[in-house]
């Protein structure tokens, strides 16, 4: 997963729930794919497969996978065609993963373009049925090796989370580990090994059906243009099983690393390692690389890896700097890595541009989601001046938008004039002669369309946002 898309993440942050399900009233689907109450998975069937396959779990699966939504897999069925196929092909599945002869259907493989333009990421989308027997897989697996992780793994965890991690690397900063080896593993979930996955898996689970089950489902080939690929290596991202299986392979990496009493903080692929010398972070990448490439078959991305200040890294799209005056208050800070904040706006700029053609109310509409959401993912900053310049910055596209809906000049002279300007004062800014940039962000504007008018509508500040939070948190 990519700095999660943490960007992604600051976007919209992925929550990560508890194992099981609540006890809300069952639908049809969900007394169906469970079976009777205290039904037994079948003679002979292990007890994994057993609490796979046992009522509450699958209900709590199929909760899920319906609040998680998401696209369909190979067989353009949604989320919302579960249910009815449950009515109708459940007992068969279950019969068949009860009997050990269930066969996953190939993924579907979409690609997506990595933040910053730095390639693409595949996903592999699943079924919506294959969906929620990998989350009841997941959720009988994870009591089993979540307990075993280590206390500094955050990544797609029961009760942990990414600002849990950033604030866990600042702290190690704080204690004076002020150089960071920062590791990228190359094309991670692309190039798992399934043989070096599955054995770590088989030293906790002795379920010969699950392990298969689990073996079929990494090994189930990829659909791309009606065309269908084997895979012999990789557990693409879009699974709920995917981020487990991440968790179990690199709990070896975290096992190594706290053999040797390093420093460190990870979330899921992505990880940093905290010394307090150039020359020890030398040293830690070269033995690391040589560990991941040895133990785990994983390569390491030299031109993205790097050991360096950590304010000059990023991590889950913060960054941590050392202040305005560092002499003062020598304690680090965390603010949005440039990265996230140029990511943002290149979002918005896009809905900005459909904006041109629509109410301003409907374009502020569709903003404040997306600020609201990136506003709490980095609520964790310690210094607000970001907020202030990304406040005025979507104020000024908002003026432009205006602007440009107002097209002609005696038309930007009559809205100039509604909006308290003097007539000589209008005329004179409407037949400027200047860009739409230059006149949105011109004083006219500011004095036609003041901030009290954008409260007024609604926008969201991510100013007030912030200081809402630090006051509460």
């Amino acid at each position: 997963m990519d700095r999660r898309d943490a960007d992604k993440k600051a976007e919209k942050p992925e929550r990560t729930g508890t194992v099981g399900g609540g006890t809300a009233e069952n639908t049809g689907a969900e007394r169906q794919a469970a079976g009777a109450p205290g039904e037994k998975a079948g003679e002979g069937v292990p007890a994994m497969m057993e609490e796979v396959l046992r009522r509450e779990n699958l209900m709590a699966a199929y909760k899920r996978v319906v609040r998680n939504r998401g696209a369909g897999g190979v067989d353009g069925r949604t989320v919302d065609d579960l249910e009815h196929q449950i009515r109708e092909d459940w007992p068969r599945i279950r019969e068949q993963l009860s009997s050990g002869s269930y066969e996953p259907s190939p993924v579907r493989k979409v690609e997506i373009p990595k933040p910053g333009g730095g390639g693409v990421r595949t996903l592999g989308i699943p079924t919506v049925m294959d969906r929620m027997i990998q989350q009841a897989l997941r959720q009988a697996l994870t009591p089993i090796f979540d307990p075993t992780f280590s206390e500094d793994s955050y990544g797609f965890r029961p009760g942990r989370s990414t600002h849990q991690a950033v604030l866990r690397g600042k702290e190690h900063i704080e204690a004076g580990y002020r150089w960071v080896v920062d590791l990228d593993l190359e094309k991670f979930f692309d190039r798992v090994q399934h043989d070096v996955l599955m054995a770590r898996v088989a030293r906790r689970v002795k379920d010969k059906m699950v392990l298969r089950l689990i073996g079929r489902y990494l090994r189930a080939g990829m659909m791309e243009g009606g065309l269908m690929s084997p895979r012999t290596e990789g557990t693409p991202q879009g699974s709920p099983l995917s981020p487990l299986l991440s968790n179990i392979l690199l709990d070896e990496l975290d096992k190594e690393l706290e053999q040797r009493g390093h420093r460190f903080v990870r979330y899921a692929d992505d990880f940093q390692v905290y010394v307090k010398s150039k020359a020890a972070g030398d040293r830690v990448m070269a033995s690391l690389e040589r560990f991941l490439e040895k133990r785990l078959r994983l390569k390491v991305n030299r031109e993205k890896s790097a050991v360096d200040r950590p304010w000059k890294r990023k991590f889950l799209g913060y960054r941590t700097f050392l202040g305005y005056r560092p002499t003062v208050d020598p304690k680090p800070k965390l603010q949005p890595a440039p990265e996230s904040v140029k990511r943002l706006k290149r979002k918005l700029k896009v809905l900005f541009r459909r904006g041109r053609g629509r109410s301003i109310d409907r374009t502020i509409a569709e903003l404040n989601p997306i600020l609201r959401g990136w506003g709490h993912y980095y609520r964790l900053v310690d210094v607000d001046g970001v907020f202030a310049d990304l406040d005025k910055w979507t104020r000024r596209r908002l003026r432009l938008l205006l602007w440009r809906q107002w097209k002609q000049p005696r038309t930007r002279v009559k809205e100039l004039r509604k909006r308290g300007l003097t007539q000589s004062r209008a005329t004179t800014s409407a037949y400027s002669g200047h860009g739409p940039w230059w006149n949105a962000g011109a004083q006219h504007m500011n004095r036609a369309v003041p901030i009290s008018t954008f409260s007024q509508m609604g926008i969201v500040s991510l100013l007030d946002q912030h200081r809402r939070l630090m006051r509460t948190s």
